[in-house]
C-alpha cells in the first residue's frame, strides 16, 4: 500500500439545531486499509460517513480524497472520484431484477473495471441474478446493496452497519467478502456495532463518543482504554 493517505478528514465539524454531532474529527487512511467506526448510538459514526459521501455537508473543516479538497463536491461527484457507501437498511429497486440493479449502477458509473458477472459472482447472488430485489432475503439485499457500490468501482468504500440482523453464517460470508476488497486495494470505512465482526476485518478502529474520537488503535487496545468502557458502559 502507498504511505499516502487515500482519505484524510481535518478538524471536521457538523451540529444539527445547535447540537454537535461531530466535533473536530480528524483521521487518514491509505488504500486497502479497513477503519472501523464504533462506539456508543448516537456517537457520529453514521453522519461521519455521511459527510465523507456527501449525503450530509460539512460545517468545517476539510475532506481530502488523494490531496484533492472534496468537502463541497455533490454525492455523484464524489461517486465518480471513488467514494461510495452502502446503507443500513438497503433500498434496491425492488421490482428490477437483481442483474438489472447491478447494471443501472454500472450505467452511471464513470469509472472502468466492474463487471456485472463478476460482481454477482463475489456476491454469491449469480443464482438470483434474474429474480426481483424484492423477493430476496435480508443478506441477500445487503449484498445486492454492496453490489451496487462495488459497480461504480470505489476506491473507498463506506460500510453502514452491513451486520446488523444477520446470523453468523451471514456475517462470516461478509466479513471475508470484505477483506478480498481490502486485499485488492479497496479502503473501506466500516460503521459497526458488532465488534467481533469489525475485529475480524478492521486494521484499526477510531471510537467516537459525542461527535468526539475518544480513541485511535486496535480494537484490543480500545477494549482495555478506560475511556472508552466508561462510554460504551455509561461511565
Amino acid at each position: 500500500m502507498s504511505a499516502e493517505p487515500l482519505l484524510q478528514l481535518c478538524s471536521v465539524s457538523k451540529s444539527f439545531n445547535g447540537l454537535a454531532a461531530v466535533n473536530d474529527v480528524s483521521f487518514a487512511m491509505r488504500r486497502g486499509e479497513v477503519v472501523g467506526l464504533v462506539g456508543p448510538n448516537g456517537s457520529g459514526k453514521t453522519t461521519t460517513i455521511n459527510l465523507i459521501s456527501g449525503i450530509t455537508a460539512v460545517d468545517s473543516g476539510r475532506i481530502l480524497l488523494e490531496g484533492q479538497s472534496i468537502e463541497r463536491r455533490r454525492p455523484f461527484r464524489r461517486v465518480q472520484l471513488g467514494i461510495n457507501r452502502t446503507f443500513q437498511v438497503p433500498k434496491p429497486f425492488r421490482d428490477m431484477t437483481v442483474a438489472e440493479n447491478i447494471e443501472v449502477a454500472l450505467e452511471f458509473s464513470e469509472r472502468d473495471g466492474a463487471d456485472a458477472e463478476c460482481i454477482l459472482t463475489d456476491l454469491g447472488l449469480a443464482a438470483q441474478r434474474n429474480k426481483l430485489a424484492r423477493s430476496l432475503t435480508v443478506c441477500q439485499q445487503k449484498m445486492l446493496d454492496l453490489g451496487r457500490a462495488l459497480a461504480t468501482s470505489p476506491q473507498l468504500l463506506l460500510i453502514d452497519e452491513i451486520g446488523a440482523g444477520l446470523n453468523p453464517s451471514e456475517l462470516r460470508d461478509i466479513a471475508d467478502l470484505l477483506i478480498r476488497l481490502s486485499r485488492r486495494g479497496t479502503a473501506l470505512v466500516v460503521v459497526e456495532h458488532l465488534l467481533n465482526f469489525v475485529n475480524r476485518i478492521t486494521d484499526h478502529v477510531i471510537v467516537l463518543n459525542a461527535g468526539v474520537t475518544l480513541f485511535e488503535g486496535t480494537l484490543q487496545a480500545a477494549s482495555a482504554d478506560s475511556d472508552v468502557i466508561a462510554a460504551f458502559l455509561g461511565g
